[in-house]
């Protein structure tokens, strides 16, 4: 990174970061005052949040030539993908439904699926399934049939990925040739940090048909959403697109489909809203879409010490454009002195299946979780981040793809 040095970077981050969320939501007439440098980390912000195709049509300035030709070609390469992952979704229902196999597509096949967004509007990195526990070995097989092959599982899902021969994968943002994996899951739940919050009842259709189908309302693809985007903000690494995503949904929403998101929380482990606030929070910050009566029972459902940290919170700090690792992130979600207790130890020694993943992951995606920091043992970690801290290998190589530099 001989370009910036880290602080310098970290700040550079977040002031793109804070502006490419306001164009998102508010898009203005005048182009940044930007050096050559941060226009090209801006490109590694477009990749970090996921919102090339997105920005390309909503921007209302060109900027410098070389950006203008990266979102365009961001929203070609997009676009080329989601025919891929289209095609690939119509065999997975083909499949499913001979073999009697009940499917839910999540998230972003979902939200094309009930017109959120124009098709190749959105990227789509990979593909989110859910199946029943006592269907999933039966799911496994009908995706093994279709060439994929387990390559590794955590508490949340498990991986499967096609063995092909093509080109590696693209140093930065959307490539049509990049592979498309799957990760099926058996709950729709996060861990937020300790507490686990599940909402897949609510989630799965019924009755449940053979075959790829979507969730069971609208309210219950928000409400996916927004857990989705609570278990990326504990983890800061909560992107624009998630945003984006809950944006268009409530944009899309009557105060009937509201309540009945309110009525089904009332339906989960904990019976409240508590764990919405913050998504809903950091959306309103940028795009004023939540109704003021859903804003309010959210944050009287929400504990005041995590209320009281997402005043402030801001998308730059909540996100991997945070270039720092933190200690213990998300630590204000804790809902008690015990649990926070417990979540800081769970940090400091880390169990023996974390430790698995850890691995798992740096040796799955070495760029992203890769690196001599993955390699460290917890004692030098604990040593370099409080003698030095540390960057975060997701966060910086993008930067490193953008300007040109070797990871």
């Amino acid at each position: 990174m001989a370009s910036l040095p880290p602080r310098t970077l970290h700040a550079t981050l977040r002031k793109i970061t804070e502006v490419l969320a306001d164009e998102l939501a508010n898009p203005s007439e005048l182009a940044p005052d930007w050096s050559e440098t941060e226009w090209l980390i801006a490109r590694a912000v477009v990749s970090i949040h996921g919102v090339g195709s997105l920005l390309a049509d909503r921007l209302r300035w060109l900027g410098p030539p070389g950006w203008a030709q990266y979102l365009a070609e961001q929203k070609s390469q997009t676009a080329k993908r989601f025919v891929r992952v289209r095609q690939l979704l119509e065999q997975i229902d083909g499949r499913s439904r001979r073999e009697g196999v009940a499917l839910v597509a999540l998230k972003g096949a979902a939200l094309y699926e009930s017109g959120v967004y124009a098709a190749g509007e959105r990227p789509m990195a990979d593909i989110d399934l859910l199946v029943r526990e006592a269907a999933s070995e039966q799911a496994l097989r009908v995706l093994g049939e279709l060439g994929f092959r387990e390559t590794g599982r955590t508490w949340k899902h498990v991986m499967l990925a096609q063995l092909e021969s093509g080109t590696a994968p693209a140093p930065l943002g959307e490539s049509s040739h990049n592979s498309i994996s799957i990760e099926l899951h058996t709950r729709a739940k996060e861990i937020l940090p300790l507490r686990a919050v599940d909402i897949s009842d609510l989630v799965f259709p019924y009755p449940h048909r053979p075959g790829l189908g979507g969730y069971a309302s609208t309210a219950a693809l928000l409400m996916h959403v927004l857990l989705h985007a609570s278990g990326a903000m504990v983890l800061r690494c909560v992107r624009l697109l998630h945003l984006h995503d809950i944006a268009r949904l409530s944009m899309s929403m009557a105060d009937e489909d509201w309540r009945e998101v309110l009525d089904k929380a009332t339906r989960t482990g904990d019976a409240t809203f508590w764990w919405a606030y913050p998504p809903l929070a950091l959306t309103e910050r940028y795009y004023h879409c939540v109704p003021d009566w859903v804003m309010a029972r959210a944050a009287a459902d929400c504990h005041v010490w995590l209320r009281r940290a997402c005043r402030h919170r801001t998308l730059s700090g909540a996100s991997c454009s945070h270039l720092w690792i933190s200690a213990f992130p998300g630590i204000e979600w804790a809902r008690s002195p015990g649990e926070m207790l417990a979540y800081v130890r769970s940090r400091v020694v880390p169990s023996a299946e974390t430790l698995h993943q850890r691995k798992a992951a740096a040796r799955l995606q070495p760029r992203v979780s890769g690196g001599p920091w993955a390699q460290l043992s917890q004692g030098r970690r604990m040593l370099r981040w409080f003698l030095a801290g540390q960057v975060r290998q997701e966060s910086l190589q993008p930067v490193l793809a953008a300007l040109g530099e070797a990871p």
